[in-house]
């Protein structure tokens, strides 16, 4: 069974209007809304919405007992300005659908279409649309809400389109794919003066110029090392933008990155040490607070194994391309209590980066990425 011409332009359309109407991680509610309007037409036999915030879940259920299969995509746009001429185009200022959950939203509602078709022969089919992955937080409210134990998964797949991949080409290994994450963001004060006597206050700026650099210096390796370490700096200010006044107080945010969760504590033990010692040679004060915690995601060697299969059955082709990936995933929670994997499904080779202002989801992976689900969910239900 495939998704029909019909069905694809319809699916299309969907995803244009998600694209339209982005909302940020913690505000998915229309978006929610927008899905279980969609999915009257393919009519789940459980509904189950509000997990974990704004997350819907479908479950299409066997005749004959088996495992619960697990499907996962996610709700959250990003604060970003989309740039570019779309018919298509975000119509809410500074939000966009611009790393492909618009897209991967569609994927699952192709699925929802086929399984509501032939229901699978036993266990459960579900469907997951998940809010607020791009903080992190979402998974793990998911798993944390009462009304996830009725779905308790025994498998959970997902999909995340990659730029730089040939389009319909997929990477897949078992292992870690996506690597751990943490913002951290670091608060000096001192104190502030006349901007003609600076000698009468503390400044940041030499503690926070020498941080950027030895916080970034932190960084080693790739993800295809095990001891792979990352630090972004991605935002500094310092003082208020005036030319009257010395600064006393600056605030820093860097990302840090390592292959594995369990290699977390020692970068920010490190991190946490240059801090302290800025703030001591410069005569300051800090604090440290720690945001957007994402675990590192492990594809279970039996959940990519049966992906291998579903593509080998599709002949699709698919290697051990651009991962483990940099970026993280929030999806990487779902494997500690089920075998979860998930596979990367190539954008194309010249297409414009994740979170880039000018990014689109192609529209030709929505069959793709639906048919191999729809041979995974097959394969083990029936």
């Amino acid at each position: 069974m495939t998704l029909t011409n019909s069905d694809i332009a319809e699916l299309i359309t969907l995803r244009h209007d998600l694209h339209r109407h982005p909302e940020i991680s913690g505000e998915e509610g229309e978006t929610a809304r927008r899905i279980t309007t969609a999915l009257e037409a393919s009519p789940p036999d459980t509904l189950l919405t509000g997990l974990g915030g704004h997350g819907v879940a479908a479950v299409y259920a066997g005749a004959e007992s088996g495992p619960t299969v697990l499907f996962r995509c996610e709700l959250d746009a990003l604060p970003i300005e989309e740039l570019g001429d779309l018919p298509h185009c975000s119509t809410r200022p500074g939000k966009g659908h611009l790393c492909g959950h618009d897209g991967h939203m569609t994927v699952l509602m192709g699925l929802a279409r086929l399984l509501s078709r032939h229901r699978p022969a036993r266990g459960r089919a579900v469907l997951l649309f998940q809010p607020a992955e791009e903080t992190g937080a979402g998974a793990a409210a998911v798993l944390a809400d009462p009304k996830f134990e009725t779905i308790s998964p025994d498998y959970a797949f997902s999909l995340h389109n990659m730029p730089g991949l040939p389009l319909g080409h997929i990477g897949l290994i078992p292992g870690p794919v996506n690597c751990a994450s943490r913002g951290m963001a670091v608060f000096l004060t001192g104190k502030s003066a006349h901007a003609s006597e600076p000698e009468n206050g503390t400044s940041p700026m030499a503690a926070l110029s020498s941080l950027m650099p030895r916080l970034t210096a932190l960084s080693h390796g790739t993800p295809q090392d095990t001891h792979f370490t990352l630090a972004t700096v991605t935002h500094a200010q310092m003082g208020a933008p005036a030319f009257g006044i010395a600064p006393g107080e600056a605030t820093l945010y860097v990302t840090l990155r390592t292959l594995t969760d369990d290699r977390m504590a020692a970068l920010c033990e490190a991190a946490e040490m240059l801090v302290q010692e800025a703030a001591n040679a410069h005569g300051l004060t800090f604090a440290l607070t720690y945001h957007d915690i994402f675990a590192h995601c492990e594809n279970h060697p039996d959940a990519t194994q049966i992906l291998r299969n579903a593509l080998d059955t599709l002949t699709i082709t698919h290697d051990d391309s651009g991962l483990p990936m940099r970026a993280s995933e929030d999806f990487g929670r779902f494997g500690h209590s089920a075998k979860s994997a998930m596979l990367f499904l190539g954008a194309g080779t010249d297409h414009a980066a994740l979170h880039n202002p000018d990014y689109d989801f192609p529209d030709d992976l929505i069959p793709i990425g639906a048919q191999i689900f729809h041979r995974v969910a097959r394969d083990l239900l029936g």
